[in-house]
């Protein structure tokens, strides 16, 4: 537009003999390089404003077969890497060297966003495309960038809220400083009917024993709700990566726990599909911790100990009246089984002093008498760590109390003033009906176990169909 502009002036100059001052002054030119420019028209004409470097490529352009060969290694072999690493790796593994902003150039003109793209690269791309769309005057063409378009939209469509009070429990930690100068991470468990937090929780990490004291609160203030709506978190996911250890498999414990108190468990990877969680983090944290600190909540425990009367405060300001009418928790289970099923399961093997070891602890097997029992070195045992921190042992599927042997005596029979022997006090032991039954939870993780493999093995086969 600036050379046509150039033209339009020097020729209605030339053809009117005008003042070459005012031409000069509109330009912002010498008198004297007016006099070139019109030396120049006359003899090449309208060509001779066209700047001399339009439709010459520059010397460092890289040629149109690597720009081809970037776009078609991204989509093939390094798809969803980021930019920055997707140059790493063409330097490291393809002898390719080329920058940043040239990767990045070149695979936005082929309309290929990076992961890590912000929105306001999306909103540029999002203009492109639909000034393309316009101009497009091929049907398959326009049907392309419009498919490309919906891609970068990136929609998670609305969906109404469940019908049922308990319905649909959605779970997820956040980590942040909601207190003091440490990170601590508040686990929630929100309905999705009504927007009720039904439970929380403060730990120092995402933890099994988080989630349990979520489902514990969920119980006993609710009663069994119908379904958990989780992330693909360890703790609910299972990983087949070098088979865990039995008390670190997270995922079938609180699975297993699930399933005997008839709760479905659904995860997912896209946080967007629990959204109702996802919104609440954001109001809690920019409320909670001023609550917290005006409560002088300076420790986790006063933490959680707030949380019980500031969840009833924020439910009566943002979620929808329940309906209990409408509700579809099962009546909750007695606090012993609550506490029983809560639990957290260890494999060990009976010593030679016929104890067990936990924690560089040493413990004992006590009937339901309280009398101890004796078994050979090496059988193996199942120990149960309850919610409220007690001690089991099953063996040979016979259930026992466990009792820590102190590593030095409190009293003597030989100088200590003893009245008279104490009989063994009687201890309480679950029945085997109880559901941490080994064999029953050793079926089950097996189970797991192999369904993970065939969906592992069915991705696999998919992915290399479509390859």
């Amino acid at each position: 537009m600036k050379e046509l502009y150039h033209y339009t002036l020097i020729k209605q100059l030339v053809d009117s003999k005008g003042n070459k001052k005012r031409v000069a002054l509109k330009l912002g030119y010498t008198t004297r390089h007016i006099n070139r420019l019109i030396s120049g028209y006359k003899s090449h004409g309208k060509s001779f404003f066209v700047h001399g470097n339009v439709g010459r490529k520059p010397a460092h352009t890289l040629p149109e077969t690597t720009k081809q060969l970037i776009i078609d290694l991204y989509n093939t072999k390094y798809h969803e890497a980021n930019f920055l690493h997707f140059t790493e790796l063409l330097a490291e593994h393809e002898n390719l060297i080329v920058s940043e902003n040239a990767i990045r150039t070149i695979l936005h003109q082929a309309t290929i966003l990076s992961p890590m793209a912000t929105k306001a690269v999306k909103k540029r791309m999002k203009a492109q495309l639909k000034r393309r769309i316009d101009a497009s005057t091929s049907t398959p063409e326009t049907k392309r960038l419009k498919k490309e378009l919906f891609l970068i939209d990136d929609p998670h469509p609305r969906r109404p809220r469940c019908a049922y009070f308990g319905e649909m429990i959605q779970m997820d930690a956040s980590e942040f400083i909601w207190f003091g100068k440490e990170i601590y991470h508040l686990h929630v468990g929100i309905d999705d009917s009504t927007g009720t937090i039904v439970a929380a929780y403060f730990d120092k990490q995402e933890t099994l024993h988080g989630y349990y004291s979520l489902l514990h609160q969920t119980l006993t203030n609710y009663g069994i709700p119908y379904m958990f709506y989780t992330d693909k978190r360890t703790v609910f996911e299972y990983k087949l990566k070098n088979k865990p250890a039995l008390e670190n498999d997270t995922f079938t414990q609180f699975s297993y726990a699930c399933h005997q108190l008839g709760i479905a468990l659904k995860t997912t990877s896209v946080p967007q599909a629990k959204g109702r969680v996802e919104r609440v983090f954001k109001t809690l944290q920019s409320r909670l911790p001023i609550e917290l600190r005006l409560a002088d909540a300076t420790n986790v425990e006063q933490a959680n100990s707030f949380l019980n009367s500031y969840i009833k405060k924020f439910n009566s300001k943002f979620a929808l009246q329940v309906n209990f009418n409408k509700s579809v928790f099962e009546k909750q289970p007695s606090d012993r089984k609550i506490n029983l099923t809560l639990a957290v399961l260890t494999k060990r093997i009976i010593d030679n002093g016929h104890c067990l070891r936990l924690d560089n602890k040493y413990y004992r097997l006590l009937n339901r008498n309280g009398f101890p029992e004796y078994y050979h070195k090496g059988t193996p045992a199942l120990i149960i760590k309850a919610f409220d921190g007690s001690l089991f042992a099953s063996v040979h599927e016979k259930m026992f109390s466990l009792e820590e042997i102190p590593l030095q005596e409190q009293t003597s029979l030989n100088f200590s003033m003893l009245p008279f022997k104490k009989k063994p006090t009687k201890r309480y032991v679950p029945s085997m009906s109880h559901p941490w039954r080994y064999h029953n939870f050793k079926s089950f993780v097996e189970k797991q176990e192999q369904d993970k493999t065939n969906s592992f093995e069915e991705t696999a086969y998919s992915i290399a169909i479509r390859s």
